[in-house]
Formats: structure tokens, C-alpha cells, sequence
């Protein structure tokens, strides 16, 4: 039954789409994408509130946190399960496999990215894992998009745009932040937009926003009602939260990949590693009872009159009036947040970072403010410092600045908080910068040598593949042979450019026709001179290993426009800058979104 409804919906968007202009139909693609990409936050949202509702109650009659032990450990076990019997063995987890199919897979994701997330997101935050569902929803979001293209035959530049399209619809419904999730799909993910495939993202991040809006609970979203007055005196103190931001971002992210590193590196049984992980997480969450899933309601609790609250069914209850136990409490949940997140995801649950990010940033804000005013040094508004906190972490970690600012603006309801926003945010993404090179998620293509950072032209570049543009039939030359030999060969070639090799095929120098020129107008010269005594050592040479970035690299320092390649030790032809840069100026053509 519901096959044959999919297939009569599908035959009328065909139909729709014969009917309108290209242009037209990617507007239509993108409500489509949007009203898509909303159900399934709706259905991850009202999965895990329903679970922390459930634990919440449970924890009222029993006094403690068991219910949030054993629940997690019950959804990382479920979530390696489902991944080794229903998805193949293995699941791909973090943005950044959408800027590599973007990249390099032609905008193409795997259909079973359509549902997978949801299902293995749903069982390990939903069922307490301390990660985010935000990576789910934009994968889940991307590969709508992506899906949806290929099913109706556009081409890699609509895919990619109706990626982006599912990417800021994700994040928009998520949220009901529409802005944030434009500049999220243009910030964090795509390589080139201009100004006129704003349409069709903001089109689909209205209506993921609007959706939601209607649909969900506010109290299921990340809202924020309480929001004080700015006040100019505190600029300061807002500075220095961004320094402590940026430096609590780098903090996290090392020690996150650390502990994911660690889990990837050992060689237990999923199972086994699932076990381990989880009940390490027990313990945490045992201890901090806010670690539990995303960790939104703890949030609101913070930036509201009775962050007490806090301590309510902890081993702290008794001291939930001591100002000082409080923060220490705070201080360190904190700190550990990055290991329960690291243990939900190396062990084998899926989710992400970016709700840990803003949880992390949130309690980072209140310590400060709080911290503060406990020592007498000034009066902070505490709520205030909690928000703000939430865009610095975001800054940091996914060195996303714009989305940070407009993310915290939205959720809470205005822009008063718009100047210490992007002093927060623009520090925290200075001094992360300056310690990490790349995101959070960037960092493990980096690893694996496929780099994506800001800087468009070396994105550009990386996808390039240098195999396609050596040449390998250039005639070479020996060094002990007559000039009289090269003259013959550049009279009957269009080669100006020669490799002179020796008999193992390696490379000893190279002759350029322009080196030459006046000598092979001398008889004499050229039957009694050896090509020995004209070739010269190239500039430089270009192992056939080597990065477009590097090859381009090479050109710009040895000032020339050709480059012999060597291929195990030996020559294997020549690399012309000419063709390097008409290469490099199509790609640049396709990957533009207009």
C-alpha cells in the first residue's frame, strides 16, 4: 500500500516536472527536501524526548539515576546490532562524508543514508547516548537531497544544491532557526554558492522550520525565553569567554578524537567494544545524570531561576541549595562531557557533536558568569553567559562563526545578544584556528588526505586527480646522443620541452627548445655537441604521489611551465601548468552552484 502511494507521488512530480522550467522544479524540489527532511526530525525529536519524558518519571520514584545507566547501554548494543544485520557491517558517521561525496562522488549518497541514521541516531541518543542528533538529521537531510536528484536525473550541480537544500532544512527544523540553517549549508558544507542558489536553500530551510513549527512541541525544541538587557560594561568579561571558548573547543576536539581513535585501534568484537564503551558511559552518566542524551532540558535548566534543579536525583541532592557544590557539579560535567560523548560514538552508537557542542558551551557560560559573581569581582547576567557560551563552543569546533551567531539569536528569540555574539563567536574561531587547523569533522578527511578547509582554491584542488593530466608520451632523449638527434625530433613534434634519461629510464636533466635555440642554427654544433653538455637540471620534479595543491605549488616556486614526473624512481612524463590550470578552471566551472 504504501509503495504504491511513493509510486504515485513520484509519477506526479515527473509529471510536474516536464511541465516546468528547470529553475522551477529545483523550487519545487526544494519544499519537497524541506517537508521531507522535517518529518524525520520530527520523528527523531519526539523519540528522544519521549525517552528522557520515560527516565525522568522513572527517576522521580526511584531517587537515582539507575533508569539513565542501563538505558544507553541498551541503545549502543541495539544500534551495533542493527548496524551489523540490516546495514551491511558498517555506517558512515560525521558531516564530512558529505563534503566528500560532494567532492568527490559527484554528489552521489548511498540511498540507505535516507533511513540508517534515523534508525541508529533514534536508538543510541534517543535511548541516552551523550551525542547530538543534529549529524543524523543533516546526513539524513544530504542524502534526501541527493536522492531525490538522482531519482528525477539532475545534473551534479542541482544534486548538489538540493544536498544543501536537505542540509539546511535539517538543521532548520531542528532548531526553527531558518537562517541558521542556510548559512550552515553554505558556511560548513559546500565548496562555491552564489547569490542566486540562496533561493532555493532558504525555500527549503522555510519550510523544514515551518513544519516543525507546526508539528512538534516548543517544549521539544532547544527555545529560550529568559534573556537579560545587554550591558556594555560586560564586554570584558564577554572577551575573556571567548578566549576560554576557544581554548575549551580545541580541548574538546582533541580529546574527543582521542577517544574515538582509541575505540577505532582496538580489536574487540563490536559486541565487546559496544559493552565496554557503554558501561564506561554508565558510570558518567551514573555520576553526572545530565550526560544523559542531548542534554537540552539541563540547558534550559541553567539559564532559568532554579539551576539547582540540577542536583535533583543525583548521589548530590542534599547540597542542591550549596552555590558552590553547584558549580563545582557543573565544572565538572563539563569536563567530562567530551568522554561520554567519545565513548557513545567510538564504542559503536551513532550521533554527533552538535548538540554536545552547544551543551558544552552552555555550562562553560554559566562556570564563568557564575564563577564571577560568586567571587564578588562583578554582577553577570548569568543566562545571558549561558547562551553566548553555546555560540563560542559551535564557533570553535566547527570553525562556523556565522552559524554560531545566528543559531543563538534565533533560539532565543531576538538579536539583543547580537554584539557579545560575535565577540564570543569571532575569538573562539581565531584561537581554535590557531590550534586546529581544520573542524572537528574536516580534521578526519585531513587524516586521510583529503583536506577541505575555507580556502576554496585548495578544495578545488584536492579534488583533482593528477593522473588525469600528465602526459606520458613525450619523446625523451639519452644524454650521450648528438644534438643533430633533438633537432630531428622537435622538427617533426610539437614537443618544446625534452626528458633526458639514461638507459635504467631515469631522469638525468631536461633540454628545452629555448635553451637551444641558437645552437641548432650552427651545423657544426649541432652534429659535435652532446645533449649532455646543453640539458639542465630541472627546476623542480613532481612525484606521480603528489597532491594537485603540491603539483600547483611546484609551478608557483620554480617559475616554469613544465615539470617532469617520476613514477617509482623513474621517469614517466611531463606535467604542462597550461593544462593543469584549464583542469583545474572546469572544475571550478562544475562545482559552482549558480
Amino acid at each position: 500500500m504504501l509503495k504504491k502511494y511513493f509510486r504515485k507521488l513520484e509519477s506526479i512530480i515527473a509529471l510536474a516536472q516536464s511541465l516546468m522550467t528547470p529553475k522551477q522544479f529545483i523550487f519545487l524540489s526544494s519544499v519537497l527536501i524541506g517537508i521531507s527532511c522535517s518529518l524525520a526530525v520530527i520523528v527523531l525529536k519526539t523519540f528522544a524526548h519521549s525517552v528522557f519524558s520515560f527516565a525522568t518519571y522513572i527517576n522521580g520514584i526511584l531517587k537515582l539515576s539507575f533508569i539513565n545507566s542501563i538505558l544507553p547501554i541498551i541503545g549502543i548494543v541495539l544500534t551495533v546490532f542493527v548496524v551489523k544485520r540490516v546495514l551491511n557491517g558498517s555506517i558512515e558517521k560525521g558531516t564530512s562524508q558529505i563534503l566528500y561525496a560532494v567532492a568527490k562522488k559527484a554528489s552521489i549518497i548511498p540511498k540507505k543514508q535516507m533511513y540508517a541514521q534515523i534508525v541508529t541516531s533514534s536508538l543510541t541518543v534517543g535511548l541516552g547516548g551523550s551525542a547530538g542528533l543534529e549529524s543524523p538529521i543533516v546526513i539524513t537531510g544530504a542524502a534526501f537531497g541527493s536522492n531525490f536528484a538522482q531519482n528525477y536525473k539532475l545534473p551534479y550541480k542541482d544534486r548538489t544544491l538540493l544536498i544543501g537544500c536537505g542540509v539546511a532544512a535539517g538543521i532548520s527544523a531542528a532548531f526553527n532557526a531558518p537562517i541558521a540553517g542556510v548559512l550552515f549549508a553554505i558556511e560548513v558544507l559546500l565548496v562555491d554558492v552564489s547569490i542566486s542558489a540562496f533561493t532555493p536553500i532558504m525555500i527549503s530551510a522555510a519550510t523544514g522550520a515551518l513544519v516543525s513549527a507546526i508539528v512538534l512541541d516548543e517544549s521539544i525544541l532547544l527555545s529560550f525565553k529568559k534573556q537579560e538587557v545587554f550591558n556594555y560594561h560586560n564586554i570584558p568579561f564577554y572577551v575573556l569567554l571567548g578566549v576560554l571558548t576557544g581554548f575549551i573547543a580545541v580541548y574538546y576536539a582533541r580529546n574527543f578524537q582521542k577517544v574515538e581513535h582509541y575505540f577505532s585501534k582496538s580489536k574487540w568484537n563490536p559486541y565487546k567494544k559496544a559493552l565496554i564503551g557503554s558501561s564506561l558511559l554508565a558510570l558518567l552518566i551514573f555520576i553526572f545524570p545530565t550526560l544523559f542524551g542531548e542534554g537540552y532540558e539541563s540547558i534550559k535548566t541553567l539559564s532559568e531561576n532554579d539551576p539547582g534543579q540540577l542536583l535533583d536525583n543525583t548521589l548530590f541532592a542534599d547540597l542542591r541549595n550549596n552555590q558552590w557544590v553547584l558549580l563545582l557539579f557543573v565544572g565538572c560535567t563539563m569536563m567530562v562531557k567530551v568522554f561520554a560523548t567519545g565513548l557513545t560514538i567510538g564504542s559503536g552508537g551513532n550521533g554527533g557533536n552538535f548538540a554536545p557542542s552547544l551543551f558544552l558551551g552552555s555550562y562553560l557560560g554559566y562556570f564563568f558568569s557564575k564563577f564571577i559573581s560568586l567571587i564578588g569581582l562583578s554582577k553577570l547576567p548569568i543566562s545571558n553567559f549561558t547562551m553566548v557560551g553555546m555560540a563560542g563552543i559551535l564557533s570553535g569546533l566547527f570553525h562556523a562563526p556565522l552559524t554560531a551567531i545566528f543559531l543563538i539569536a534565533e533560539i532565543t528569540g531576538g538579536y539583543g545578544l547580537m554584539i557579545p555574539l560575535m565577540i564570543v563567536s569571532s575569538i573562539s574561531f581565531a584561537i581554535s584556528k590557531r590550534f586546529e587547523k581544520y573542524s572537528l569533522d574536516v580534521k578526519n578527511l585531513a587524516k586521510k588526505g583529503h583536506a577541505f578547509t575555507s580556502n576554496k582554491d585548495s578544495n578545488i584542488l584536492s579534488t583533482l586527480d593528477i593522473d588525469t593530466i600528465i602526459q606520458c608520451d613525450y619523446l625523451t632523449v639519452h644524454p650521450d646522443e648528438h644534438l643533430n638527434k633533438l633537432v630531428d625530433l622537435i622538427s617533426h613534434s610539437n614537443q618544446v620541452v625534452f626528458a633526458v634519461v639514461n638507459n635504467e629510464k631515469e631522469l638525468v636533466g631536461i633540454v628545452h627548445f629555448n635553451d637551444i635555440r641558437e645552437i641548432i642554427f650552427n651545423a657544426y654544433r649541432v652534429k659535435y655537441t652532446l645533449i649532455r653538455d646543453v640539458m639542465k637540471t630541472p627546476p623542480a620534479t613532481i612525484s606521480s604521489f603528489d597532491s594537485m595543491e603540491i603539483v600547483m605549488s611546484k609551478f608557483e616556486k620554480s617559475k616554469t611551465a613544465f615539470l617532469p614526473v617520476i613514477r617509482n624512481e623513474k621517469y614517466y612524463g611531463f606535467i604542462s601548468k597550461s593544462i593543469a590550470l584549464e583542469a583545474y578552471r572546469m572544475k571550478l566551472r562544475s562545482m559552482t552552484i549558480e
